[in-house]
């Protein structure tokens, strides 16, 4: 199976106030991309026999996303707006749609795939119709010509989206990974040469135009982890829009996975993020999750340690804060450090 991402924020044409999203474009990019995939399915070099054959026989490719959260804070979106859900919902059935098309174009050129007869698309059925779910209206791709495509010529690919985790191209190419919020506005990211501080460079742009770029508030973002929540001189709209998964109700996390999910054929990687889970807590989220359709209830369980550094490097500045009136968690003996972007935790094999 042939496996590639998309970068969301090359479909935006403006920034923040006039911004549009082209999703004309989007479903171009998404045609070309199951194209190169199918093609990646014959050249590829398979480690065992039993692998090649399943692969040439059902033809399955697994199109994923990097830059949600980026494409969101483009658009001026906070992540748990009603317009971001919506956003994010247009976008995978755009994608969808676009592998789609561009797999019954090849179907008729070289035929569906070996197993196509008797699967729900030869019948005219495509995912969201086995999920209950209806085309979004915001959009005017023609479904229903393409149902009739499908039924006629057949697909050349039995499988289309499936976003995976994105750590190490999203770290290359300067987005957050995948589907995710972002988990900390300043984080900590390894190298071999070293380690070295990140700021959410989206955050940094807004605070350099209002004039709130201060030594004061990088020594507060660093005092608060990398939460700009309790930074005072940042305005509300910017909090609103910069709250990091930690910050972002789980429940939330679950309902944007499944209004993607009537587009995604084959699953996602969706990651909870809770400080302290407990029985009670992952029980509840994994039956939401059962109960929403997802197939893949949780991925990664992302957890904060219960103790952590001091901050050195924050000290000086904690006192000065506190001068001020402001609590600073480096007065205390476990601060939040910043998140780092990698850690041992985090498996990289499976990551694009």
């Amino acid at each position: 199976q042939g496996a590639e991402e998309i970068t969301l924020l090359d479909s935006i044409t403006r920034r923040r106030e006039t911004a549009k999203f082209d999703f004309q474009k989007l479903f171009q990019v998404s045609k070309i991309i199951a194209r190169n995939l199918n093609k990646v399915i014959d050249l590829n070099k398979y480690p065992v026999p039993e692998a090649k054959t399943s692969n040439l026989r059902h033809r399955p490719m697994g199109i994923g996303v990097q830059g949600l959260a980026d494409m969101f804070i483009c658009m001026g979106l906070p992540f748990d707006s009603k317009e971001a859900r919506d956003l994010n919902r247009d976008v995978f059935e755009t994608i969808y749609f676009g592998a789609v098309t561009a797999s019954v174009d090849l179907a008729k050129k070289e035929g569906p795939y070996e197993t196509f007869s008797g699967s729900p698309m030869s019948k005219g059925e495509f995912q969201f119709d086995m999920w209950g779910e209806k085309p979004s209206p915001r959009l005017n791709w023609d479904w229903e010509g393409l149902r009739k495509e499908v039924v006629k010529h057949g697909i050349r690919n039995s499988l289309f989206l499936a976003p995976m985790p994105t750590a190490s191209t999203a770290q290359i190419m300067g987005y957050n990974e995948c589907i995710e919020p972002y988990t900390s506005n300043l984080y900590v990211r390894r190298v071999k040469a070293g380690e070295f501080i990140v700021v959410n460079p989206h955050l940094l742009s807004d605070l350099i135009k209002l004039g709130l770029w201060t030594p004061e508030v990088r020594n507060q973002l660093m005092a608060e982890g990398g939460s700009v929540q309790g930074i005072p001189d940042i305005p509300a709209s910017l909090k609103e829009m910069y709250k990091t998964a930690w910050e972002l109700k789980q429940k939330l996390l679950v309902d944007m996975a499944a209004d993607r999910g009537a587009f995604v054929d084959q699953s996602q990687s969706l990651n909870a993020f809770i400080a302290s889970p407990t029985h009670a807590k992952l029980t509840s989220m994994h039956f939401y999750a059962w109960r929403k359709g997802l197939k893949t209830g949780m991925y990664y369980l992302r957890t904060k340690p219960a103790a952590q550094a001091i901050q050195f490097t924050v000290d000086n500045a904690a006192k000065g804060l506190s001068q001020m009136g402001i609590p600073s968690h480096t007065q205390s003996q476990t601060p939040t450090p910043p998140l780092p972007a990698c850690s041992g935790e985090v498996c990289l094999s499976c990551q694009g």
